[in-house]
């Protein structure tokens, strides 16, 4: 096993840890460990929320879920000799739930998936679905069940949602600037069009009290992708991944958590993977002048590992950039055309008895593949939603007879 660099006692908070991590991007948020080009190591890592949510049969817990306490993230190691410029090389070794380990936390022998109301976060669905709801997940090695979500088994695609490094001061700035101004477009918008920073709950590692009082106000809340990596919740960023970060602030400062034990493209529930926490195998190098050497300013470049499972039959649903309600045309909108293909799916499966609910937290965890598939053929976008048959032990494929409709249970609900 590699040296574990950062290490997590999953009975505590993150906040309690003997080397805490941090939940807000900053330049001066101090490295909790530096490691050398070469190196590999293991870093593990909290639920995103920091625990917040239980192995139970109520949603009250994601209904009232705080997120200014997100995303709880491991770090920041320090690369040595890391300079801006540099690309940094993060190989994903090997990752997953917490070893052996059953307990009260996620990622201790199971996760959960869930909808957040529309008043707190909301979700890619958030009009049609505006409350809270939630499907606990058992492991069972790489396979996961639900018990609020029968008739269901399949192979997760693990991988961290969130991983990058430090902005620099300048770019810091900038995401504020911008975000804010975005904000100010509709600031009373319900779920909003971005978060500000928020001092509130912030946690700054091991930074003083003067500097962590200055993170607090100034950092950047973790929630959205960003040019330094961030929250992209790629599915495929799997076991044998390589990604090509741009290293934007002395050493890199390298920090990561969110891991998923499944997820589907698009993330559509917003709580929409297989939440956990667990750990993460590394191995880090350094290409020299790499930003400048391959046309990298805005972007990590990633290389997706060979281990995903491999599924081959698929159910696809379309969608169009056509508000279908108002019979509406909108110019190549390929979001509303994939939110169509993810409609379209839920009143299918609803056919087979699961609830709009259960149907859209299954296809926010499970691993389905979204995709864009017209974006040039005026005035309509498509989109799709490709939906493995294999993870259901029923058909779903149309027939002749019918759907095979039976008593699906329900989710967790809110009381």
């Amino acid at each position: 096993m590699p040296e574990v660099v950062f290490s997590v006692d999953q009975a505590l908070s993150m906040r309690d840890q003997k080397v805490p991590g941090h939940n807000r991007w900053h330049p001066d948020i101090p490295p909790a460990v530096t490691v050398r080009p070469g190196s590999e190591f293991r870093i593990e890592c909290r639920d995103w929320t920091d625990n917040q949510i239980g192995n139970n049969d109520s949603a009250n817990d994601v209904r009232d879920v705080d997120l200014t306490h997100a995303h709880m993230l491991s770090g920041p190691i320090a690369v040595e000799g890391a300079e801006p410029g540099d690309l940094l090389v993060v190989d994903i070794l090997d990752l997953g739930p917490v070893p052996q380990a059953e307990g009260e936390g996620s990622g201790q022998g199971w996760g959960y998936t869930g909808v957040f109301a529309r008043d707190n976060g909301g979700g890619f669905l958030t009009d049609h679905f505006p409350d809270s709801y939630k499907a606990v997940w058992d492991f069972h090695g790489q396979q996961a069940t639900s018990r609020h979500i029968p008739g269901v088994r399949y192979t997760g695609i693990t991988h961290p949602g969130l991983f990058g490094t430090a902005p620099s001061a300048e770019l810091l700035a900038r995401w504020n600037a911008r975000e804010q101004a975005l904000i100010d477009t509709d600031p009373h918008r319900v779920p909003a069009l971005a978060l500000p920073p928020l001092a509130d709950n912030a946690l700054a590692g091991t930074a003083s009290d003067d500097v962590g009082r200055r993170i607090a106000a100034e950092g950047a809340r973790t929630v959205p992708a960003r040019e330094n990596g961030g929250n992209h919740d790629i599915k495929n960023f799997t076991r044998g991944s390589r990604v090509f970060y741009p290293v934007l602030v002395p050493g890199a400062l390298l920090s990561g958590g969110d891991l998923h034990f499944s997820q589907g493209d698009g993330e559509i529930t917003f709580c929409g993977a297989i939440e956990m926490g667990g750990f993460i195998d590394l191995h880090v190098d350094l290409i020299k002048g790499g930003m400048e050497k391959y046309g990298v300013t805005t972007n990590p470049i990633f290389m997706p590992g060979n281990v995903a499972p491999q599924y081959t039959e698929f159910i696809s649903f379309v969608g169009i950039s056509v508000d279908h309600e108002t019979d509406t045309n909108h110019y190549l909108d390929a979001t509303m055309a994939y939110r169509n293909a993810c409609l379209n799916a839920v009143e299918y499966l609803k056919t087979f008895g699961y609830s709009g609910e259960q149907a859209y937290l299954l296809l926010g965890s499970a691993p389905i593949e979204g995709r864009l598939s017209g974006v040039v053929d005026i005035p309509n976008a498509c989109s799709t939603l490709y939906l493995p048959t294999a993870i259901f032990d029923f058909d779903i494929r149309p027939t002749a007879e019918g759907p095979r409709k039976a008593d699906r249970g329900q989710c967790a609900v809110t009381s």
